[in-house]
């Protein structure tokens, strides 16, 4: 993983939790509707995560959806309430134990294959018995025959740095789960399912460490999927794995500003300051609105300095001093002493 994307995932994980963002009512619950929607979403389905909601919770299905779809999101959840309880028990991860998460996924919407390898069943994890590409005019997957030694070593491998790791440095354990999901999804031990599985033995592995789980958003698609076409071109691990810890920095920033804005005592302000700046400045909604937290998290302080905004709003420091210096440009913040030891007041802003 890049320095870079580690300084800045060290400090969001850091803000999150000085945040108690986790600690809201029905978070884990609602985190985790998320997570099961979006990985079954990258899939095709357009169940939401309002409608997976009534179902998980109210057996409600959704109207003019596809009963597929539905019930994709039931075997996704059955799994990772089954994969969650397993994976604390922290046995080794064998063929047979993915095979049973393989099984999991695939309950209510696997069916039997007869190829010229032999017959197989999807919903019972049983592993493919004919070649498969990469989607229409794709690269061609590893011959099935190889697949049982590949993933023999796989489990091998992983259970090896699993015993090996540092469960006191949380980066370790999101890279150790990129790597698993990278290698069993390029393996591709099932004839559907590998990606939900993959990304579930992701979320596992980190649930196992205790760290917030990685999610892969459907707007997420197109940036995932080209990672793994370039990781296997290019034959570098990293890439992937810089590409999804910069995913998961992405969505700790906004789990941040969302609760940022939901908390904030003075919202109706915010959210005038927000739109003055694009009415004035003609920026973007979305900078707009970042720089206006930096007013509300003003709001109880006589001065701040860049560092502050760093720890605080999970910023690099560049990205700090080129907001604070926006707000100034603007009119919004009043900047005091020199470059070594500049703090910031707040103006107050004209109605």
């Amino acid at each position: 993983m890049k320095q870079e994307i580690k300084d800045i995932m060290q400090r969001l994980l850091k803000r999150h939790k000085e945040l108690g963002i986790t600690e809201q009512i029905d978070y884990e619950k609602f985190y985790l509707y998320s997570i099961i929607t979006h990985s079954t979403a990258i899939e095709g389905s357009t169940v939401t995560e309002v409608e997976a909601q009534l179902l998980f919770d109210e057996g409600i299905t959704a109207k003019g959806k596809p009963m597929i779809e539905q019930l994709m999101n039931l075997d996704l959840k059955a799994a990772y309430d089954y994969g969650r309880i397993w994976i604390k028990r922290h046995e080794d991860i064998t063929i047979e134990s993915l095979v049973a998460l393989a099984a999991k996924v695939m309950a209510r919407t696997g069916g039997e294959y007869n190829s010229l390898g032999g017959s197989f069943d999807a919903s019972k994890g049983e592993l493919r018995k004919l070649n498969v590409t990469a989607g229409a005019g794709g690269r061609s997957y590893m011959n099935w025959m190889k697949v049982p030694m590949k993933l023999k070593e796989f489990c091998e491998e992983l259970n090896k740095r699993r015993k090996e790791i540092d469960t006191t440095d949380e980066l370790s354990i999101y890279e150790l789960s990129f790597w698993a999901h990278y290698h069993l999804v390029t393996i591709h031990p099932w004839a559907d399912g590998n990606g939900r599985t993959s990304r579930l033995l992701m979320n596992l592995l980190q649930m196992e460490y205790d760290v917030l789980p990685t999610k892969v958003y459907k707007e997420d698609k197109a940036e995932y999927i080209q990672a793994l076409i370039d990781t296997r071109e290019a034959e570098d691990t990293d890439i992937f794995i810089n590409c999804m810890a910069k995913l998961h920095c992405e969505h700790l920033q906004q789990d941040i500003d969302q609760f940022l804005i939901s908390t904030s005592d003075d919202m109706v302000d915010k959210t005038a300051i927000q739109q003055e700046m694009v009415d004035k400045w003609s920026i973007k909604p979305t900078l707009a609105g970042k720089l206006a937290d930096i007013i509300v998290f003003m709001d109880d302080k006589e001065e701040i300095r860049t560092e502050q905004i760093v720890t605080q709003l999970g910023l690099t420091e560049t990205t700090a001093k080129r907001y604070l210096r926006q707000l100034t440009e603007f009119g919004y913040l009043e900047a005091h002493g020199g470059n070594r030891n500049k703090s910031y007041t707040k103006k107050k802003v004209k109605e």
